[in-house]
């Protein structure tokens, strides 16, 4: 089925059954239809060409989960506008990307984003969670073109999670999505009574990301509704388990810490028989305390935007079969993904075990090869071991400290809870490593020396952060990741 049709086929069914849960209140299909009978005729009225790509300040609510749907099901591309940013930022977004229209909350249509679209001639759209009238055009804005035209072929530009820097657009064509959030789901197309009967989805990954579509579009696609969270809250994500009893659902590495520190009955989690995680570092001790504690399994995997989702993942069925003797690993690759480990320099693939650049060769995007910044090693076994980022090596006076490995120390000792390493510049050595730790909630306080001490016990000595700061909590991004040049400014700035 094309996809604007796999996508159109959601919005005829009846009316009364439930789409989207959030904040307590449900969003029926014949209010999701609203909205995309609304959105389609504001467009034609105020002139927007049909192939035109739309920008979208997309936030974790209702109206942007029925707005994209809509877009996909008109086949028109999606330009993602990070909506956690200054409204400044949102307007130098406005102005630098010249589309003919753009989509937000009211709440982000404030003066500059608003100047910034009378300017370049951009239609504004607000999305709200009104009952009657969710779409309108903003007043004062229309369509003076022209605007940058359609792409060769029609997708979406997904932003990166900006643990590093600013977002970055990486553009998917809606076959794509297709092929890698529809057809490769563990969720298939339909919607009969057997996927209604199924527990929602629990969607808290930003929409802007490739976590948040991967999440919503395979369960709605699969007849099944969605719980949407504007973020990961662990009161939300425990009241989703309560409310409806799910046997697999998705936990950010950050997650673990935080149902420890909440001390959730073992009890609430017994309907789970698997909990998924990803996006992130999830350490291997955290893994085996939750599993011995919640007597629950969980599965991980690796993926990126530029590969269209997931390319390997650690199954139920590999963990059965090789025990907790893998727990470190990423799992075996997926999806009819190749993987292999390369030397930086000179681009040959090298033997079992060996530590240099992963590149993978995922089906989706197409035959070549593609080089990532993630040091890995791929053991006999054909499992993959991430062990940080080659781009975010720490060289000290020569020497490569992997800031991964690091924080993997730091965080065995038992008053931290997560613990961030990036480098300085330092006169003398080039760069030095840092550390910012988090305390576990309630955890006895912990001084810098005793943290090196523990640091030193684990590590070699030039590993050893020079300064390790303990922070309140750890600058994040929506999707729980640490912001990496946040860290750093806390240095500089102390």
């Amino acid at each position: 089925m094309e996809f604007s049709r796999l996508t159109a086929a959601m919005f005829e069914r009846p009316g009364q059954s439930v789409a989207v849960e959030f904040a307590g209140r449900n969003y029926d299909w014949a209010w999701m239809s609203r909205v995309s009978a609304q959105l389609a005729a504001v467009l034609a009225e105020r002139g927007v060409p049909a192939d035109a790509p739309l920008g979208v300040v997309a936030r974790n609510r209702p109206a942007f989960a029925a707005v994209l749907l809509a877009l996909m099901a008109q086949g028109r591309s999606i330009v993602m506008i990070y909506a956690l940013q200054s409204a400044n930022a949102i307007a130098a977004d406005i102005a630098k990307l010249d589309l003919a229209a753009v989509v937000a909350d009211p709440e982000d249509w404030t003066e500059a984003p608003l100047n910034a679209a009378i300017t370049a001639g951009t239609l504004g759209i607000s999305a709200t969670a009104d009952a009657a009238t969710p779409i309108s055009a903003v007043a004062g804005t229309q369509v003076r073109g022209p605007h940058r035209g359609a792409p060769d072929e029609p997708g979406i530009e997904l932003l990166s999670s900006g643990t590093t820097g600013a977002p970055k657009r990486l553009p998917l064509s809606y076959r794509l999505v297709e092929q890698a959030m529809v057809r490769d789901s563990i969720v298939p197309p339909g919607h009969g009574a057997e996927a209604a009967a199924k527990a929602p989805a629990y969607v808290f990954a930003p929409f802007g990301n490739i976590a948040g579509i991967y999440t919503m579009l395979p369960a709605l696609a699969g007849g099944t509704s969605i719980v949407l969270a504007e973020k990961f809250t662990i009161a939300s994500w425990h009241a989703y388990l309560l409310a409806h009893k799910p046997k697999a659902t998705g936990l950010p590495p950050a997650g673990y810490t935080m149902l420890f520190d909440a001390d959730i009955p073992v009890a609430d989690l017994a309907c789970l028989e698997v909990v998924h995680s990803g996006s992130s570092r999830l350490d291997e001790a955290m893994i085996r305390k939750f599993e011995a504690h919640y007597g629950v399994p969980v599965t991980v995997a690796y993926g990126a935007t530029e590969f269209a989702g997931p390319v390997t993942s650690m199954t139920l069925e590999l963990r059965r079969e090789f025990g907790d003797s893998k727990l470190a690993s990423v799992g075996r690759p997926c999806a009819g993904a190749a993987l292999r480990v390369v030397d930086a320099d000179s681009g040959a693939e090298l033997a079992t075990d060996e530590v240099g650049l992963l590149e993978v060769m995922a089906p989706r995007i197409g035959p070549q090869w593609i080089r990532t910044t993630d040091l890995a090693r791929i053991d006999a076994d054909g499992f993959l071991y991430i062990l940080g980022r080659a781009d975010g090596a720490i060289v000290r006076g020569g020497f490569k400290v992997l800031p991964d490995i690091v924080a993997s120390a730091l965080e065995g000792h038992p008053s931290v809870a997560e613990a961030c390493v990036v480098p300085l510049d330092d006169a003398r050595l080039g760069q030095i490593p840092v550390a910012a730790v988090e305390l576990r909630t309630g955890a006895a306080p912990v001084s810098e020396e005793e943290l090196r001490a523990f640091a030193r016990d684990k590590l070699y000595a030039m590993q050893v952060p020079v300064r390790i700061m303990v922070v309140d909590a750890l600058p994040r991004t929506p999707s729980l990741k640490v912001r990496l040049g946040e860290v750093a400014a806390l240095f500089r700035e102390g």
